[in-house]
């Protein structure tokens, strides 16, 4: 469904030359649920152990893989989604 949407709004857009990408974090460490992703060790463990990078996401790297969708160095990327998961998709 995200991928349908994803292109109907890229060809909607692209004649405007703007790109439409997005992106799927895994387990991050934010106020989500209480902030038990950030604050609770156990649960971090719980969800560490799901990922192939053995850790959970920090805030940050969901927005540096943001930044680095809308730079110019990807100015030929629309349509794409983006797991920012460690791995936990694997």
């Amino acid at each position: 469904m995200i991928a349908a949407r994803l292109r109907r709004a890229s060809l909607r857009w692209c004649a405007e030359s703007i790109r439409v990408n997005s992106t799927a974090p895994g387990p991050t460490a934010t106020d989500f649920n209480g902030g038990a992703m950030r604050d609770d060790a156990g649960m971090r463990q719980v969800l560490a152990r799901q990922t192939a990078l053995g850790r959970v996401d920090e805030p940050e790297e969901i927005g540096d893989a943001i930044a680095a969708l809308a730079s110019d160095g990807l100015r030929w990327v629309t349509a794409r989604w983006i797991e920012v998961s460690g791995g936990a998709l694997l």
